[in-house]
């Protein structure tokens, strides 16, 4: 009995080895420093677009860059979301990938992609509650982390 578990143990770890070779060698190769690269300059386009808006709500407005800031940052969700449901920003963020997908534009993605893809099963049980599927534990991280910064420099810093 032993030695049949010990062979199906060694032939499931040569298939396992197989398995992992054959997928390892399907993968695509990708040039890292090319990835990086289109990462910086798409995430610097984001931030230029991004301080282009502010200016530009700062002028037309007659308020503060800090108090244009907020209007900018709706526009660019605004915009990642329109993309979204266009089915465009999934193209663009193929090239661009973290350039594109870290900013609030990346954010704004994912709970807008949820949406839409729960959209079927209705407002409430489809679009309402599948949107924070994964936005919703970037939330609650945010908030807990905070929170706890924030005691953190109440006690040590005060």
């Amino acid at each position: 009995m032993k030695d049949n578990a010990k062979n199906n143990y060694k032939s499931l770890k040569t298939n396992m080895e197989e398995y992992k070779n054959k997928v390892t060698s399907k993968e695509p190769k990708t040039d890292l420093f090319l990835d990086m690269l289109k990462a910086f300059l798409f995430g610097g386009l984001i931030c230029l677009i991004g301080q282009f808006l502010t200016d530009v709500y700062s002028s037309i407005l007659h308020i503060s860059a800090a108090e244009a800031g907020s209007p900018a940052s709706a526009t660019l969700i605004f915009i990642s979301t329109l993309l979204t449901g266009f089915g465009v920003f999934d193209k663009i963020a193929k090239h661009a990938g973290a350039g594109l997908s870290v900013p609030v534009t990346g954010f704004a993605n994912s709970m807008s992609s949820a949406a839409l893809e729960f959209r079927r099963e209705g407002f409430v049980l489809g679009v309402g509650s599948k949107m924070f599927s994964l936005a919703g534990s970037v939330i609650t991280f945010g908030v807990v982390t905070a929170f706890l910064v924030g005691i953190l420099f109440s006690v040590f810093v005060s």
